[in-house]
């Protein structure tokens, strides 16, 4: 069987021992040995997050599929290929199977033309998916934390500066005049673009340097009620 082997890092695993591109190449290839497939080629997505599909090694993989240009792919373990269920049901069901494509992962030690591979592979899917959504929830969780106590989260917000510790926030008077002003022109009717279009004729710089956009005029309100509130 003709075969093609698809291997994918993250940015934070690109240097860990077990997941690296070199060692999931050998691992593959190893396999396709011990299983007297050919193994045509190994596609990579290197530092590429699993959380979708818009990988160009992933996206050459589903081209290939659809081409019928490959009887089988083969990767180290299922979460190289996706953590997302509902990715993974598209790809066993609209690319692997109608394309009669064999998909087989080494670690976990599955075959889908069987009823208990599928089973598995569906198990294993939500688990991938479980462990993404307890990641997201304890980055959310952290970010609340910092708001909460006036803690740098990514760029420092107008309205503030960042202390001498590099990680609390101490309220900027002069922008918060700034914002102060603001809201009284939007409580007076104005527009989120009109708003913005006197703030850049009054000379006041926007973070960026450039004009003032209503999407950053909104934001910078709807944190101001935040801390109002």
């Amino acid at each position: 069987m003709r075969v093609i082997g698809y291997a994918r890092v993250s940015t934070q695993e690109q240097a860990t021992q077990g997941v690296s591109l070199a060692t999931q190449e050998e691992r593959i290839q190893a396999y396709c040995l011990a299983r007297n497939w050919e193994c045509t080629e190994i596609i990579v997505d290197a530092a590429e997050s699993a959380a979708s599909l818009k990988r160009p090694g992933i996206e050459e993989v589903i081209a290939l599929c659809q081409r019928k240009q490959t009887e089988g792919i083969v990767v180290l373990k299922l979460d190289r290929l996706t953590r997302s269920v509902r990715d993974l049901g598209y790809l066993i069901e609209d690319v692997f199977q109608k394309n009669g494509v064999a998909f087989t992962s080494v670690q976990d030690n599955f075959d889908t033309t069987t009823a208990n591979g599928r089973l598995v592979l569906n198990i294993l899917g939500t688990v991938a998916q479980w462990e993404r959504d307890v990641i997201a929830e304890r980055t959310s969780l952290a970010l609340q934390y910092k708001k909460a106590n006036r803690q740098r989260y990514g760029q420092v917000p107008f309205g503030y500066d960042l202390a001498a510790d590099g990680k609390a926030l101490v309220p900027n008077e002069d922008e918060w005049e700034v914002i102060r002003q603001m809201a009284q022109w939007r409580e007076a009717g104005q527009t989120l673009q009109e708003i913005a279009d006197r703030l850049t004729t009054a000379g006041i710089t926007a973070q960026n340097g450039g004009r003032w956009a209503p999407a950053t005029v909104r934001g910078i309100l709807m944190r101001a009620e935040e801390v109002v509130a």
